[in-house]
């Protein structure tokens, strides 16, 4: 197991806190990992003994068709009589009713608890009924740039992070294709699985979806899209161009459920001159970048846009609510706001000529406030600074500790 501090310290802040620990993320960021990490951890920094520790993975054969009201005394049954004992629930979407449990257990029991699912609707009005104002929630993503470097130096020798960017764009960052050095091959057959469970699932099997192939190509559009505006009706018009009928409110249905299954992320345009969101014309971003190469195939063409989503994705990591930000005159890439913090990016594979240049930096200098602008670039002029524009190579970025 290799460590993810950036996860496990503001999680165990929260340890023997009347908070129930909520993770959440896509199927095989990490999660489990994270919570045998703090299992560990409880007993060797805290001197918590072992009977004090309940684990229980609910995605397991043993609790398939499990009932809430078993799930219960399932759990209650493993609890220490006279210590408090740390519960951890791993996928508890699986079981219906869990919040119930999960409430129950905190409210009448000496326990501290720690539950995973893969699923935003564990994050839904149920959840909010049961545990209003007593719980904290924690998304986890696959591994950052920055994480990834650490895992590959457990196996091999990092080169250069600039020449490392393109395989961690390539080979994305689900911790389970960086616990040894395997061919790209291999690391999309790994990436295929992730994809398939997720689909027939937590999307196909909960939903009761009869058409499959029809849900497959909006995830095709959605992918092969990514970075670009695109609404539900321009993938209703581009299926009926190939002669399958699909209608806007089914497209609307499986964009919704790819979401809650965290396969994507919906970024919304925001207009900085009325500082309102905009309800059309949404980009999505993947849960990452591999996704888009291990059900399309790798494509060189398309390293510009998987350059916006793990920037994207990196913004989101940090905190920050990010959308694209909409001028007068385009766009600029990302918006990110955090607790009254704010930065501008602009992400561009390469800059050719000084027009382009000119237009990159013209679209940030449009805004007269005093916050951070970026533009990230992968080329080897990277750097500097342009009328108070930083230019920054994006390695360099993702690494950065100064936003």
């Amino acid at each position: 197991m290799i460590n993810r501090p950036l996860y496990i310290e503001k999680i165990m802040a929260y340890t023997d806190t009347p908070f129930v620990k909520v993770l959440t993320g896509v199927r095989r960021c990490g999660k489990s990992t994270i919570l045998k990490m703090i299992m560990e951890k409880l007993q060797t920094e805290r001197g918590i003994s072992a009977d004090q520790i309940v684990s229980m993975r609910f995605d397991s054969m043993e609790y398939e068709d499990m009932t809430a009201k078993q799930m219960f005394e399932a759990v209650k049954a493993k609890l220490s009589e006279n210590k408090k004992t740390y519960v951890f629930l791993d996928e508890v979407q699986e079981i219906k009713g869990w919040e119930k449990v999960v409430n129950s257990l905190a409210s009448d029991y000496d326990v501290d608890l720690y539950v995973t699912g893969s699923n935003s609707r564990m994050m839904s009005s149920e959840i909010s009924t049961y545990l209003t104002g007593r719980y904290v929630s924690f998304r986890i993503f696959p591994l950052s740039f920055e994480e990834y470097l650490t895992f590959r130096r457990e196996y091999t020798e990092v080169k250069d992070v600039h020449a490392e960017l393109a395989d961690y764009i390539r080979l994305g960052g689900f911790p389970a294709t960086h616990l040894r050095d395997y061919s790209q091959d291999e690391v999309y057959t790994i990436v295929r699985d992730i994809y398939n469970s997720t689909i027939f699932s937590d999307i196909v099997r909960r939903n009761q979806i009869r058409k499959v192939d029809q849900l497959e190509r909006v995830v095709k559009y959605t992918f092969s899209n990514v970075g670009n505006t695109f609404s539900a009706k321009s993938i209703s018009d581009y299926l009926k161009s190939e002669h399958r009928k699909i209608d806007n409110e089914t497209v609307y249905s499986y964009l919704e459920k790819l979401e809650k299954a965290y396969l994507l992320h919906r970024c919304s345009r925001y207009d900085l001159q009325g500082k309102e969101i905009l309800k059309t014309q949404e980009k999505f971003y993947l849960a990452d970048t591999a996704l888009r190469y291990s059900v399309l195939g790798y494509n060189p063409d398309s390293v510009a846009s998987s350059l916006e989503n793990v920037v994207y994705l990196e913004l989101c990591r940090r905190g920050y609510e990010v959308n694209i930000g909409k001028t007068a005159d385009g766009e600029v890439d990302f918006v990110a706001q955090r607790q009254g913090e704010k930065l501008y990016v602009q992400v561009t594979q390469e800059i050719r000529s000084e027009k382009t240049e000119r237009r990159e930096y013209d679209r940030l200098l449009e805004i007269k406030d005093n916050y951070p602008k970026y533009v990230l670039r992968t080329d080897e002029f990277a750097g500097g600074n342009y009328e108070g524009i930083k230019s920054m190579h994006v390695a360099d970025f993702l690494l950065s500790k100064e936003y």
